[in-house]
């Protein structure tokens, strides 16, 4: 994999010229429009085909898979055209194989809302080893509110990607709430009433796991907290499925604020299974213009996670989104559009905007005045700022990732991901 940075003059025909590739695979698989249009400063992911096969009739994804010894999904991860779908036309042709260096290998889990589109939701599958559909909460009474995940579920197993159940404080109006976190945590038998609807979930659904965010925990349910998540490993244990939980983006054990201090590093790490470091919303809807992610902060939370949380059990938190902000920015009354990476490509395109990059953050940037006069100040990912987020994963030996979220159209974080690491 190289990722090239479009220069004023390039077209996609004269970048694959350059690097000896397919314009159409170049195209297809950075999702160029039709027109062609590029964006200075926008990247491409160039990948090398080692191997290629030119579809017959009578073949399906199965019989090409069995003759050269690979696997349908590792088909889809190679041929981004096929958006996870069984179609093929005769004549195609198909990449076989890829003269990737991967640098490790990782268990990669992607979040999404149940009305995620569905062809999207199909295509990114194959790059994901489990799906946690966002969120069950917890009713009023300490309960299990439900989620209708069925048909993320029945997706999930088309791809042979591996379902988590995730479970949050979320409640019926969508909001993250301390209360009834409180309620599990303190009553006994709400607890136990929950652990035993969890449960019963988890198995009738076929869900292979349970990931918990319990978010906005004030320091004095930290121990009950772990408790608590220490109880639900051992009931999922006994039926051979894990435990993750969620952790806020700490820097230090004595870190103040409601976000942190009900979360414990060591303690919820003792309790589980693995735990997902949620390295990403620096730039947030409500804060200033900045990266989402800037590197010298998610590497701050890393080297601190790792004094308190086994390595082997962290997985890096990595966003696949950005923000659009109109200025000047006014604290308190601002509010960030979320958008996709994709988006911000089509923005800059739009307005004839070269996109810059910011060296420290990592992170690609740029302005633009819209129609109405505003300026605006758009903050996202790209394949070099995703590329160095994680190389982050084999630097510091972690279990993998989880992508916040998949509900963003972003090729590029898919192909980056597979051609540095397996996918487990």
């Amino acid at each position: 994999m190289t990722i090239h940075v479009v220069r004023p003059g390039e077209s996609v025909d004269s970048i694959a010229a350059q690097y000896g590739v397919p314009p159409y695979r170049l195209a297809v698989d950075n999702e160029v429009p039709a027109s062609g249009a590029l964006a200075v400063g926008q990247t491409l992911v160039v990948r090398f085909p080692r191997k290629v096969y030119a579809v017959e009739a009578g073949d399906t994804l199965f019989s090409i898979a069995a003759r050269y010894g690979t696997t349908i999904r590792q088909l889809w991860r190679n041929n981004w055209e096929l958006r996870g779908q069984d179609f093929l036309a005769v004549g195609a042709t198909l990449v076989i194989s890829y003269f990737d260096q991967k640098i490790g290998s990782g268990i990669f889990n992607g979040y999404a809302y149940p009305y995620i589109n569905n062809e999207l939701l199909a295509a990114e599958l194959p790059f994901v080893s489990t799906l946690a559909p966002f969120t069950y909460g917890i009713t009023a009474s300490g309960g299990l509110l439900p989620l209708d995940d069925e048909a993320m579920l029945l997706a999930a197993k088309a791809r042979g990607t591996k379902p988590v159940m995730h479970l949050s404080t979320l409640t019926e109006a969508g909001q993250f709430d301390t209360g009834r976190a409180s309620l599990v945590l303190t009553d006994f038998a709400a607890q136990e009433r929950l652990l035993a609807e969890v449960l019963q979930t988890v198995l009738r659904l076929g869900y292979t796991g349970v990931d918990v965010d319990f978010e906005y925990l004030p320091g004095s349910l930290a121990e009950a907290y772990a408790g608590f998540l220490g109880r639900l490993r051992g009931l999922l244990a006994a039926q051979g499925l894990f435990l993750w939980a969620a952790l806020a983006p700490k820097t230090s054990r004595m870190q103040r604020g409601l976000l942190y201090e009900g979360h414990d590093y060591a303690a919820v790490a003792a309790a589980v299974d693995g735990v997902l470091l949620m390295t990403y919303e620096w730039g947030y809807i409500a804060g200033p213009p900045m990266a989402v992610a800037p590197l010298p902060n998610v590497r701050a939370v890393l080297d601190y996670a790792v004094t308190e949380i086994p390595a082997g059990k962290i997985f890096l938190g990595v966003p696949n989104y950005g923000y659009d902000w109109t200025l000047p920015f006014v604290k308190g009354v601002s509010r960030a559009q979320s958008i996709s990476n994709q988006r911000a490509i089509e923005l800059a395109i739009q307005y004839d905007i070269a996109i810059q990059y910011d060296q420290t953050a990592q992170a690609p940037f740029f302005h633009y005045t819209a129609a109405d006069g505003a300026v605006h100040e758009v903050w996202f990912e790209d394949a070099r700022s995703l590329e160095a987020k994680l190389r982050l994963i084999a630097e510091y030996s972690f279990q993998g990732a989880g992508f916040w979220n998949l509900m963003r159209p972003f090729s590029q974080t898919w192909i980056t991901l597979d051609s540095l690491y397996s996918i487990l």
